[in-house]
């Protein structure tokens, strides 16, 4: 694949910003993995699966800054949501590639500037591009961050629905994880389609890839109505027959790669969930407070378990109700001993409180069945009446 862009950066013009999806020009949104700072938008790699449908922008080519890295940073440490050591962070992962030639040097300043400021969040950089021994120099001179580059992998063949050549993560992969010190790498094995990449030797290849990575993440889809609909405007394949709110990953997929995972010597070790692996890489508890949904860590390493366990413990009722209340909710949480369910808070005030408590906090209108992990019910069977 022939990329074509301009090698630096459009700046944001007056008729570009009039035509953008208002929620693109906010940098800053905060994701289940971390408070993620998005000032650069627009990418050329063309996955046809891409969330920028979701903002309406997939045919913004040129990555284009919204404004400078100096003034991207300071307004990340001072957003509302940011703790300082705590907040796990992540940078351009909605609408560009951190490692385009165009976005790298900004990608760099972010993570530099950070790290003068002493500050040891963990932070995911997520790439399908190339990432050279020069780039994994300057990630190993960063001191106090917690770095960890997320190497994207899907050995999708179809170039009409993921155009970039899988090899350029393959060799991404390997030389990253060749020469880290500081850093960590993984393996994001994602998106996993049925009957698209996921066939014995696809899975193969992944597991081969895992063992020069320091952990796996395995993950399915985001199938959203957008998402569907380029895909029968563009005439391309319809991946699944119907679209749902949360990623889509069968029952019998998932066993298919837990069963070749638990054959395979030397393998990295697996994870369902990203701040499981990303957590577990920088020997650190999960941030995300899954340990209390213990059938997630039913792959997970002994020694990470005990970690988790170590921390995890359920909250008081009063700093639940404070942090709640501090989020805008007017109504009594209910601590149960697997989540926090709260009413009335959208999805980044409920990450806030997960991450301050390191405790699971979930929205009783959408409740997360057992052994779906938070997943799409397409594929899975129907299990009444139990949740996670």
């Amino acid at each position: 694949m022939n990329l074509k862009f301009s090698p630096e950066l459009l700046p944001l013009s007056d008729a570009l910003k009039s035509e953008l999806n208002p929620a693109l020009l906010d940098p800053v949104e905060y994701r289940k993995s971390g408070l993620s700072l998005n000032h650069i938008i627009g990418c050329p790699i063309d996955c046809s699966y891409c969330v920028r449908h979701l903002f309406s922008n997939f045919e913004m080519k040129q990555p284009t800054a919204l404004m400078s890295d100096d003034e991207a940073v300071k307004y990340l440490v001072n957003h509302k949501f940011f703790q300082a050591n705590k907040t796990p962070l992540q940078i351009f992962n909605r609408a560009t590639d951190p490692f385009l030639p165009s976005v790298k040097p900004h990608t760099f300043n972010v993570l530099e500037n950070l790290d003068r400021r002493g500050l040891k969040n963990q932070i995911l950089v997520i790439t399908r591009y190339r990432v050279t021994k020069e780039d994994c120099f300057r990630l190993n001179q960063l001191s106090s961050l917690r770095v960890t580059l997320l190497i994207t992998f899907s050995g999708i063949e179809d170039e009409r629905i993921e155009p970039i050549d899988s090899n350029i993560a393959v060799q991404s992969l390997k030389i990253a994880y060749d020469l880290a010190t500081r850093y960590r790498v993984i393996l994001y094995w994602r998106p996993i389609v049925p009957g698209l990449n996921d066939s014995p030797i696809h899975l193969a290849r992944a597991i081969e890839l895992s063992k020069t990575a320091h952990a796996t993440v395995f993950t399915g889809l985001f199938y959203r109505e957008q998402i569907r609909a380029y895909y029968q405007a563009s005439g391309l394949p319809e991946l699944y027959s119907e679209t749902a709110r949360r990623k889509i990953f069968p029952q019998q997929l998932e066993q298919n790669i837990l069963d070749a995972f638990k054959v395979t010597q030397q393998a990295s070790a697996l994870f369902r969930k990203t701040s499981c692996a990303v957590s577990y890489v920088h020997s650190l508890p999960d941030y995300n407070g899954h340990y209390g949904i213990r059938e997630l860590c039913d792959i997970c390493p002994s020694m990470q378990v005990k970690r988790c366990a170590s921390v995890w413990a359920k909250p008081l009722s009063s700093e639940v109700k404070e942090l709640s209340e501090y989020m805008g909710s007017t109504s009594m949480p209910r601590i149960e001993d697997h989540a926090i369910e709260i009413e009335g808070l959208n999805e980044p005030q409920r990450y806030y409180i997960q991450h301050t408590l390191g405790y699971q906090v979930h929205d009783p209108r959408y409740p997360h069945k057992i052994k779906r992990h938070g997943r799409s019910e397409i594929g899975w069977e129907a299990i009444e009446n139990e949740d996670e």
